[in-house]
């Protein structure tokens, strides 16, 4: 073998080691960014406030999800953990991100009543073109499970679909009636959500309006308010 032959030979045995620790230390730096992801996971899911931060220190991947398709912002909210929730969101967690289940923050923190969140999220990007697995609103399910603070919150946002109809074929106002209580604190929802321009009209499926089902479930103080707006049978 000539002599330029086997330096040229030694020079690209020698670039082979370096090339491969520059792809260890890339394999390893992705190794400790899916481990503190998944350490964020866990840390959230224990409540741990001051792991939390010391591992978004790290930048990890926000949107990393467990085996139910939850993020680490997703878990926060169903904990109710409002620090941790607002820890994500300043780092950046999506609050439209959903589960298997289709709930997002911004969603499950409307349907639960957990009023803090559903004001960070608003602050953060939440969309309204994102439905839960009924194909609905947050504003839904706060109608019919008496969040009325929610549902003032949400009522006085610019351009909110108030009138969105969920696959059941049912408007706020209506899930409203159909499933709500009988008491005061739902009475008042009904009147913020005709207050606030709901269409008093929207029938569901089947064709019964809401002042049909209000008579029904004998419900006359909001049927009356009902009538009051124009109702119709």
């Amino acid at each position: 073998m000539k002599v330029t032959q086997r330096i040229l030979l030694l020079i690209l045995m020698g670039c082979l080691p370096l090339q491969g620790c520059g792809n260890s230390s890339e394999t390893k730096s992705m190794e400790y960014s899916t481990q503190d992801s998944t350490s964020l996971l866990k840390a959230v899911s224990e409540r741990n406030v001051e792991r939390v931060a010391q591992l978004l220190k790290s930048q990890p991947d926000l949107e990393v999800k467990d085996h139910k398709g939850r993020t680490p912002l997703m878990l926060a909210t169903y904990n109710n953990d409002n620090t941790i929730a607002e820890m994500l969101m300043a780092s950046g967690a999506d609050v439209n991100a959903q589960d298997n289940m289709l709930n997002s923050p911004h969603l499950y923190a409307g349907a639960s009543g957990n009023l803090a969140i559903l004001k960070m999220t608003l602050s953060h990007g939440a969309r309204f073109d994102i439905y839960n697995r009924y194909g609905g609103t947050a504003l839904i399910p706060a109608a019919e499970k008496r969040h009325l603070e929610v549902v003032k919150l949400l009522t006085e946002l610019p351009k909110y679909p108030i009138d969105h109809i969920n696959n059941l074929g049912w408007t706020a106002l209506m899930e409203a009636i159909v499933l709500g209580s009988t008491g005061e604190t739902q009475i008042a929802i009904v009147d913020v959500l005709i207050k606030a321009g709901a269409d008093v009209n929207i029938p569901d499926n089947d064709g019964v309006t809401p002042l049909q089902h209000a008579k029904k479930r004998g419900m006359h103080t909001i049927a009356q308010l009902l009538i009051a707006a124009n109702a119709h049978e």
